[in-house]
C-alpha cells in the first residue's frame, strides 16, 4: 500500500469539494484504509498565501488544519533528510513549497497527489 502526500491546492480543493480535483484524488483521500498525509509545509503556505491576499478560501489557517485533522489527515513535519534531497533537485520547478514538498515525497516514498502538469518533470511518483 503506498502512502499519499497532498499537494497544497489537492487539499484546498478537497476540502472546497472543488470539482477541480480528480475522481482519483478524491477517491484516495476518502478511502479511510490509505494513509494521507500533509506536509506542514503546506500549512505555511496557506497562512503565508492569505496573509499577502494570494488564496481566496474561506476561513483561517487555523481552520484549514481543523479540516486536516477532521479528515483524518496526518500532519507530516519537514525533516532533515527533505531538505538535503531537496539540494538535489534540478531547478526545473520554482516554487519553494512545491520543491519542498516534491522532496518530501521521494526522501519519505510517497505518492504525491497534484494536479501540477510541471511536477511530472521530475522523478517524483504522483497521482491525479
Amino acid at each position: 500500500m503506498s502512502a499519499y502526500l497532498l499537494d497544497t491546492h489537492a487539499a484546498i480543493w478537497f476540502f472546497n469539494g472543488d470539482t477541480r480535483l480528480s475522481g482519483t484524488a478524491r477517491q484516495i483521500i476518502c478511502d479511510s484504509s490509505n494513509p494521507v498525509y500533509l506536509s506542514i509545509a503546506s500549512a505555511w503556505e496557506v497562512a503565508i498565501k492569505l496573509r499577502i491576499g494570494k488564496l481566496d478560501i474561506d476561513g483561517s489557517t487555523a481552520d484549514f488544519i481543523q479540516d486536516v485533522e477532521a479528515n483524518s489527515i496526518v500532519i507530516f513535519p519537514i525533516k532533515p533528510t527533505h531538505l538535503s534531497v531537496l539540494e538535489t533537485l534540478p531547478m526545473i520547478h520554482r516554487d519553494p513549497f512545491d520543491r519542498l514538498l516534491m522532496a518530501t515525497a521521494l526522501a519519505e516514498e510517497m505518492m504525491l497527489i497534484t494536479g501540477d502538469e510541471s511536477i511530472a518533470r521530475y522523478k517524483v511518483s504522483q497521482i491525479w
